[in-house]
């Protein structure tokens, strides 16, 4: 789905699947000029090597996570498994006063928030309703309800507007907010309010949609008869339709779609056209509703081998350089296994403690009583 309707060609491509420029086009030309420092002729390589070990180590923590579940330590694994490049590309975007609505597989875009990746686990462990502090990193906990943190972000986004954190020209003062999500969250009213919401009163958000072709179950074709991105057009907000599983292109949009946000331009739909190349989750089989024709061909498309592919070609990465990655990957994935394993229940009397930001009498009540009810079971009085 990289055209539009009338045939044009759309899709913003930086770096083609085998690692050389892609073939320019007038939608591209504006990103490139942006992305030059990336990916241009006096490119800075760190840059494009830290964009690769990301990805690289975020995929490392997938497949933990994904070998976790099977072995009984998780209920449940939302894999990320191919969207590195746009989390990874986006989140690199940020900066550390944007605030963050993620779905809940938004692992990659956690990594570039400076998480540590194993608090994402413990709503997965079921010992955490979410997991880490939301303020620490400017990453609300993960939304379950597909759609819903559309709208909570567009609130937020409206908030940051009239607490006068947009358009003042300061770096360190103005923000973005951003949500993301995926294709079968456009399906949902939740994310037609925002975009309504966002548009009408040129709210500081970005509506990053991740295309992974799949919603569990359902094609995309069956989903919106065209390009998604187009909805935002629909509601007057600037659209933009990028390939998701490249690093650099999903940088140089959200960079472009932040700018605009912070300046008191307003919102940006972005469309990451990827793929879901493991399951919906763990609980889920793709063998039933998809090729393996399907799965090969965009395998051929893997956004870790076309950054791969571009820094051995510019003489950027080495054999020990693959070394060296491997084994801080390895490194990460002990931590994530111990750290996991480590996990210790709550105490039942925790469900108290953050019901309210203040003190309250009913709450406190229930907790008294919830002692002493513990303590008789404890002493044998409540059994049946």
């Amino acid at each position: 789905m990289s055209a539009s309707l009338t045939g044009e060609e759309t899709l913003v491509q930086l770096v083609a699947p085998d690692g050389a420029d892609a073939t320019s086009s007038p939608s591209s030309d504006p990103y490139r000029e942006r992305a030059a420092h990336i990916v241009g002729p006096d490119a800075d390589p760190e840059i494009l090597r830290g964009m690769y070990r990301d990805m690289v180590l975020v995929r490392r923590f997938d497949q933990e996570g994904t070998s976790l579940q099977r072995q009984g330590e998780l209920g449940l694994f939302p894999q990320l498994l191919g969207q590195e490049a746009a989390q990874i590309g986006s989140g690199r975007a940020l900066r550390p006063a944007d605030f963050v609505f993620p779905s809940y597989r938004e692992h990659g875009v956690a990594w570039t928030r400076g998480m540590d990746l194993t608090d994402l686990l413990k709503i997965f462990r079921g010992i955490d309703h979410g997991g880490w502090d939301p303020a620490e990193h400017n990453f609300h906990v993960y939304t379950l309800v597909i759609g819903s943190h559309t709208l909570h972000a567009t609130g937020y986004a409206m908030g940051v507007q009239r607490d006068g954190l947009v358009g003042t020209g300061d770096p360190d003062k103005d923000m973005a907010v951003v949500a993301y999500f995926g294709d079968g969250a456009t399906s949902q009213g939740d994310v037609s309010e925002a975009l309504g919401f966002a548009a009408v009163n040129n709210a500081p958000l970005v509506l990053f949609c991740q295309n992974n072709q799949w919603a569990i179950s359902l094609p995309v074709e069956k989903q919106s008869r065209a390009p998604l991105y187009q909805r935002g057009w629909g509601f007057g907000v600037p659209s933009v339709q990028v390939d998701g599983n490249d690093v650099v292109a999903c940088w140089a949009v959200m960079d472009e779609a932040l700018e605009r946000a912070r300046s008191g331009g307003g919102p940006t739909f972005v469309e990451a056209v990827t793929y879901r190349m493991g399951a919906h989750t763990t609980s889920d089989d793709p063998t039933r509703y998809r090729t393996s024709a399907e799965e090969a061909s965009w395998a051929e498309r893997d956004p870790i081998a076309r950054v791969h592919a571009r820094l051995v070609a510019a003489g950027w990465w080495t054999d020990e350089d693959d070394a060296a990655l491997d084994a801080e990957a390895d490194a990460l994935g002990v931590h994530v296994r111990e750290v996991t394993r480590a996990f210790a229940a709550p105490a039942p009397e925790s469900m108290f403690d953050e019901v309210y930001g203040s003190p309250n009498g009913q709450v406190e009540a229930e907790r008294t009583w919830f002692a002493q009810y513990e303590a008789a079971l404890a002493a044998g009085e409540g059994e049946a």
